[in-house]
């Protein structure tokens, strides 16, 4: 509809519709309430839930008996209190510090996983295909993060100075401190449940521990992602030698729990095809080598771990004479087995009741693709120490001790997620950004485009170069690209910006929002009331920058963090920013001046589709109201 100046007011006033852009991230119990409408929608009364009549809807499913198992703690309802908690905070770009920051899809986040993963959760909600953790392992030395369960933004600004309130240092969780493991589970909740809620439907997450908390966090994942979902537990063979400081035993293991969203929508796990398996598995030739490569023999008979299915108790005819029964059941299916016969891929051995039939099992498939590997619950050949050496090849000297190995991380990459599809691989206890190294040697080796996004809190190091881990982290990834690019291993001069098929980095950080929350104070005198009150005709903070306040509103509507914006001065005078997310294709104008003109849907076209943000102040009556006849009208 074009802007028709001729239009009554009082019409205005009638037709028109504005919105307020969010103040806070996506909220998760309405997430949770929606997702519960849409199963059940006979348990909703005028909006709220009728719990007598979702336990009728639920049948005998629904248990509520005091004899019923449970999983609880000190802190629990705290914990998932904080969880419910939207957050107020935002993310500011650092353009300087990233590499082809508008064009590049990995990204690495400075600020508390929480506050991030909250305001995360409406843009990716369900696009995350694989989440790899490292969290604390509460030894007792480690940092655990002490989460504010009324304030958590301001906790995270105070924290970043590393001091509470009484100055007293923020570093560890004690065995002494009378909570030991309820502060992990409590730390660990929120931050697990909305890891679930970004994944996609077939996707998985991977979360490394040690003896101190595995049983816990077996407990814990089985409540959050069901115990029906978990794929294994691997041991990781973390080290070798040594000994003689071990009192009892020497531990040389670690575990690597793996569960999936939804273990019906998760494909098989396959590694890359092992360079040696050919030489130790594959010594069999026949008619189809030069297409099909060597064979390998596998029994056709299956083993007593799966379950009795009476279609796969068959004969098959031997070349021989007479039939072949199996002793319980065959793998396949009937008609497959007769197919692999015909075409020369069954083997027979034996005779008589020894009698047994395998199966040709080639290095490549009929497309001539060779096959990967399945992975293996033991984790071997692999260890901590060459975490240590990934470090020191990079930055020429030790800065942290024993990371993750990058071998470790990319065969984790390998099984949860595929090269050509896009996937997003997400750390958010990224540390020294193992993950995001592996993941760019990974997509540099096979031409993938896989995504990472890292989120690491600011935690102090104690190396005056690097004093917290994130300047590891974020120089980290800038030499694997300098080292991708073939320059030498040094710093990288952020002025010469990789060409737009190179890899990049956008760096952002977890800040307080741009615009301002109102908090109500019981306690307040009604002039200071008054004088708050005029503050918030314009909600943006003082000092506020159009970028910071365009990525905030961004991140409030859903938008990735793959947005980009370009600005336009139109010839009334006004100045607006398309803003753009080539993920999911949303689209949004804004304009941050002080007075939109009546005349701006002349030099902007506006649809009924068109959602145009602005601020409210900027907006008379008249303007408003023939915006909103044009368009979608949001205001801050």
């Amino acid at each position: 509809m074009k802007y028709d100046e001729s239009a009554e007011a009082t019409d205005q006033q009638e037709a028109f519709q504005k919105e307020r852009v969010p103040t806070t991230s996506g909220d998760v119990v309405d997430a949770q309430i929606n997702g519960l409408r849409a199963l059940f929608p006979e348990a909703f009364v005028e909006g709220k839930i009728d719990f007598d009549k979702l336990k009728i809807s639920l049948g005998g499913a629904a248990e509520t008996g005091p004899g019923r198992f449970h999983f609880s703690w000190a802190g629990k309802n705290d914990a998932i209190a904080l969880l419910q908690m939207p957050s107020q905070a935002t993310l500011i770009p650092r353009p300087d510090d990233s590499i082809n920051f508008d064009t590049t899809g990995n990204i690495f986040i400075e600020g508390d996983n929480l506050e991030v993963l909250k305001l995360l959760f409406k843009p990716y909600f369900g696009r995350v295909k694989l989440v790899y953790i490292d969290p604390p392992y509460n030894t007792g030395q480690d940092f655990v993060y002490p989460d504010n369960y009324a304030d958590p933004l301001k906790t995270y600004l105070q924290l970043t100075g590393q001091l509470d309130a009484e100055g007293n240092l923020l570093t560890s969780n004690p065995e002494t401190s009378g909570r030991y493991h309820s502060a992990w589970l409590s730390m660990m909740y929120p931050r697990l449940f909305l890891a679930r809620q970004l994944l996609s439907e077939d996707g998985v997450i991977f979360v490394s521990i040690d003896d101190h908390e595995v049983d816990n966090l077996r407990l814990i994942m089985n409540e959050i992602f069901g115990e029906e979902n978990r794929i294994e537990c691997f041991i990781w063979k973390k080290s070798y030698g040594g000994g003689a400081k071990e009192k009892y035993a020497v531990t040389q293991h670690e575990y690597l729990l793996l569960y999936a969203k939804d273990l019906a929508e998760v494909r098989e796990l396959w590694l890359p095809p092992d360079p040696g398996a050919e030489a130790r598995y594959y010594k069999y030739k026949d008619e189809k080598v030069e297409t099909r490569g060597p064979y390998r023999i596998k029994p056709l008979e299956a083993t007593k771990s799966m379950e009795r299915r009476p279609n796969l108790v068959y004969p098959i005819s031997s070349p021989k004479g007479g039939e072949i029964w199996p002793k319980r059941q065959w793998w396949w299916k009937k008609e497959r087995a007769m197919l692999a016969l015909q075409n020369n891929e069954l083997v027979f051995t034996g005779e008589g009741e020894s009698a047994s039939v395998s199966y040709k099992q080639y290095l490549r498939d009929e497309t001539g693709e060779e096959r990967g590997a399945k992975p293996f619950s033991i984790i071997d050949g692999i260890y901590t120490q060459q975490g240590t050496s990934d470090l020191v090849e990079l930055f020429g000297e030790t800065v942290i001790q024993f990371p993750k190995p990058v071998a470790l991380l990319k065969k984790i990459v390998n099984m949860g997620s595929s090269a050509d599809e896009g996937h997003i691989i997400l750390d958010f206890f990224a540390g020294s950004c193992t993950t995001a190294q592996a993941v760019l040697e990974l997509n540099a080796g096979d031409g993938g485009d896989r995504q990472f996004i890292m989120v690491q809190l600011p935690e102090p190091t104690g190396n005056p170069k690097y004093p917290k881990l994130t300047d590891i982290g974020e120089e980290r990834i800038r030499r694997v690209i300098d080292k991708l690019k073939g320059r030498p291993q040094e710093n990288l001069d952020l002025s010469q910006k990789a060409g737009n098929n190179e890899p990049g980095f956008k760096v952002f950080k977890l800040a307080p929002p741009n615009i301002q929350q109102w908090k109500p104070d019981v306690d307040r005198d009604p002039e200071s009331y008054v004088q708050e009150l005029s503050l918030f005709n314009d909600p943006l903070m003082s000092g506020w920058q159009a970028v910071n306040v365009i990525w905030e509103v961004a991140l409030r509507e859903g938008f990735g963090l793959k947005t980009y914006f370009a600005a336009r001065d139109l010839a009334n005078g006004n100045k607006i920013y398309d803003v753009f997310d080539p993920d999911t294709d949303q689209k949004f104008i804004i304009c941050l001046d002080d007075q939109i003109r009546a005349d701006l849907s002349k030099n902007c076209e506006l649809t009924a589709d068109t959602l145009f943000i602005c601020r409210d102040i900027a907006l008379d009556d008249s303007a408003a109201a023939n915006l909103a006849l044009q368009c979608r009208l949001k205001t801050i």
